[in-house]
């Protein structure tokens, strides 16, 4: 039997053992994606405590502790802090088999040198060792990012955002690089008018311009585009239930943002081709820069609505959504691509019914220039456990070249949860020992699927983005 989280955890071989702690352990993390605070790490903000930085917005515990009867005072209610840390720790036992049991024992002990297992038993020790390693310098946001060798975090930043954190961090000379994505989803968000029209009242003050037409809008979310560019970003990003690709004209664009700015609902069929219009002149300015575009599709967001009211959004109240995802994803990137307006393309797929769409969909429109130009992304919120993770990259290889994957990211809030590029390696070098001592590939061909390991984890990615400097100081 072996034990419980050990150095070959998830690593079922001998060349699995040897390919994850020889290729993979020491590499880099490149975070192209996540939702970290970028004043957090400007100001390189202290945790008061294990709670603030474990549980603070953290809505993966927040759903298995209502799913295990808990109630909603320990996760986004007042209660004490420390209260909070243990109804999470009584609700780890019950966690088993769900990912939150790694995540949570790997977090502890890489940050924390903590082996115990958390439980009821448990809390108060635990609590009180964290906490205490929390309120110590070395264990400020920039040391945590340090600790976890982090060289670059790619932050999601609304396009009316002034940056002013991610230029501090740049005047201080911050020596990770921490870099603003463009997330414009708001600017098309059709459902509520009464939040649009907010959006267009921020977006005036921002760029110090009246907006009473679509063309003015444009212009004024150009202008945000190109001094987000100018503060070093290189990277778009939208969150999105589907693809939108249905046809339009100028004219009637026009009429939708006249209602929509006077705050006035649209059908759903103006709505969709608002949005289709939206997608593709932000893909048109994210081609013109050479910026790597992300689109995170498939997410039924806000299901309850109870909660939604009481609380807000992203409280772990969204789900798995089922979508039609081929017709309007193939429509959308041929458009751009018979334009020769299509840059590079990362798709994350949120339902596993659709894997294999998404990787035969990529492999439709790379340009043998560009390598890997059109990416099916990493395995992405419910999906980036084990077995997402595994059904991500078996389709990508069935279809695709799972050799110059851009690899792992954390899409997360927490300051926490980088121990998740190490749960991919371990199972990305399982799966490639596996077949090595299955003799479905070569074991005298080990030194070059060490090199295929080391690009997916890390240079893969650097050399995508634009960031092949990191590769000298790795």
């Amino acid at each position: 039997m072996k034990p419980f989280l050990d150095k070959d955890f998830l690593l079922e071989s001998e060349t699995a053992r040897k390919l994850y702690h020889e290729s993979a352990a020491d590499m880099p993390i490149i975070d192209y994606h996540c939702h970290l605070s970028p004043q957090q790490i400007a100001e390189d903000y202290q945790f008061s405590d294990i709670t603030e930085a474990w549980l603070g917005g953290d809505h993966y515990k927040w759903r298995a502790m209502r799913a295990n009867g808990v109630d909603e005072s320990y996760m986004t209610g007042d209660k004490p802090a420390k209260e909070k840390f243990l109804a999470w720790a009584k609700t780890v036992p019950y966690t088993m088999r769900n990912p939150l049991y790694h995540w949570t024992h790997l977090e502890l002990q890489r940050y924390f040198g903590i082996t115990e297992l958390l439980s009821e038993k448990t809390a108060d020790a635990i609590y009180e060792k964290a906490t205490a390693l929390l309120q110590t310098p070395q264990y400020s946001v920039k040391n945590l990012l340090r600790k976890m060798g982090v060289k670059t975090v790619c932050t999601t930043d609304d396009p009316t955002d002034d940056l002013r954190y991610h230029k501090q961090l740049k005047e201080d000379d911050f020596e990770i690089a921490v870099l603003p994505a463009f997330r414009p989803d708001k600017a098309m968000a059709t459902e509520n008018p009464a939040a649009f029209v907010q959006f267009v009242t921020l977006l005036e003050k921002v760029t110090d311009s009246k907006i009473n037409t679509y063309q003015e809008y444009t212009t004024q979310l150009k202008n945000r585009h190109d001094f987000f560019a100018s503060m070093g970003c290189s990277v778009s990003d939208h969150g999105l239930e589907e693809i939108y690709a249905e046809d339009f004209s100028a004219g009637e664009i026009e009429i939708v943002f006249n209602q929509l700015r006077a705050g006035k609902a649209v059908s759903i069929e103006e709505s969709r081709k608002f949005k289709s219009a939206m997608l593709l002149t932000f893909a048109r300015w994210d081609h013109e820069k050479g910026w790597v575009q992300q689109y995170h599709l498939g997410a039924l967001r806000n299901n309850n609505t109870r909660l939604l009211q009481e609380m807000g959004a992203d409280v772990g109240c969204d789900s798995i959504g089922d979508f039609r995802q081929a017709v309007p994803l193939s429509k959308f990137l041929r458009t751009l691509d018979d334009a020769g307006q299509l840059t590079k393309t990362i798709l994350y797929n949120l339902n596993p019914a659709d894997n294999e769409i998404f990787a035969t969909m990529a492999g439709n429109f790379n340009d043998g220039a560009t390598v890997g130009k059109i990416q099916f992304g990493s395995a992405w919120w419910f999906l980036d456990q084990k077995t997402g993770m595994i059904s991500q990259m078996n389709a990508l290889s069935n279809m695709g070249l799972l050799s110059r994957f851009v690899g792992m990211l954390t899409d997360s809030r927490s300051f926490l949860s980088y121990p998740r590029h190490e749960y991919f390696r371990r199972i990305l070098c399982n799966l490639f020992g596996h077949e090595v001592e299955n003799g479905e590939l070569p074991a005298e061909e080990l030194d070059w699927i060490s090199q295929v390991i080391k690009d997916i984890c890390f240079n893969n990615a650097a050399r995508y983005f634009g960031w092949s400097h990191l590769l000298e100081n790795k």
